[in-house]
């Protein structure tokens, strides 16, 4: 009936991980820290200060913790664009919420990320 609509078709996990996104532009490469709140293989969606519009292309590097990794930390190197952003209130604070899918992505282990 009027219900909303499920499109998701890979499982989301609740996983509120540090992403640092960037949006390629005309100009250089420019950056900002966010917290992931869900991810999934095919796309997450995070909360950042500043919006990317919609349609826009993200270089996203995701940290995963080492309790989650065996003691290693893993860094995962995605590529995707932005679906939608929606303002959000988060600790009395207006921040932007960014629903992006995820194109494609690398795994790689912290140590050889920074060699």
């Amino acid at each position: 009936m009027g219900g909303v609509t499920e499109r998701r078709t890979h499982r989301r996990y609740d996983l509120s991980l540090p992403v640092l996104i960037r949006v390629p532009s005309d100009k250089e490469l420019e950056s900002q820290k966010g917290k992931t709140r869900d991810i999934s293989t095919r796309g997450l969606y995070f909360v950042v200060d500043e919006d990317p519009q919609p349609g826009s292309k993200l270089d996203l590097v995701l940290t995963l913790p080492m309790e989650m990794t065996r003691g290693t930390e893993v860094l995962v190197h995605a590529f995707g664009k932005v679906l939608r952003v929606e303002p959000r209130i988060e600790d009395g604070t207006k921040r932007m919420g960014v629903a992006a899918v995820i194109e494609r992505y690398d795994i790689v282990r912290g140590e050889a990320a920074r060699a």
